[in-house]
């Protein structure tokens, strides 16, 4: 991996609060500090799946107006009943080939948008906004 040095001028009170931590778990400052960055950067997209990874980095892109129409979208009603049939089919074992492919992309396309959910909150929370329970979840504008 590639490092790069940057100067950064920390308030005194950071500092110390950083240099106290770092003594007390036994690290370097330098390593306290690139925690402290870390935990605190928006969320990444390295741990899903590599099909949804370029979906989540252009959210990283977003304004807040379209993070929130993204947090707050839903499936669509006829999705969720023909996902809902089709696992049924599935369970049953009375599912054809072609209904077995339509399940597979309906749930590919119901985890990429749950996935683009949860990272469009995490992004959101992260700038700076309180993300209400889901289901008090409402997308105004």
């Amino acid at each position: 991996m590639t490092s790069h040095t940057i100067t950064l001028e920390l308030p005194e009170s950071i500092y110390i609060r950083l240099q106290q931590a770092a003594r007390a778990t036994k690290q370097s400052l330098n390593d306290m500090i690139l925690r402290a960055i870390q935990t605190g950067s928006p969320p990444s997209w390295d741990d899903v799946p590599a099909e949804f990874q370029a979906d989540l980095a252009a959210l990283d892109r977003l304004d807040d107006r379209s993070l929130w129409r993204i947090a707050g979208s839903r499936q669509t009603g006829a999705d969720f009943v023909c996902y809902q049939a089709l696992l049924d089919r599935n369970r049953n074992g009375t599912i054809s080939d072609a209904e077995r492919r339509e399940l597979t992309e309906l749930r590919i396309e119901s985890d990429r948008l749950m996935i683009r959910k949860a990272h469009a909150a995490a992004l959101l929370r992260w700038r700076g906004h309180q993300i209400p329970p889901a289901d008090k979840f409402q997308v105004t504008g």
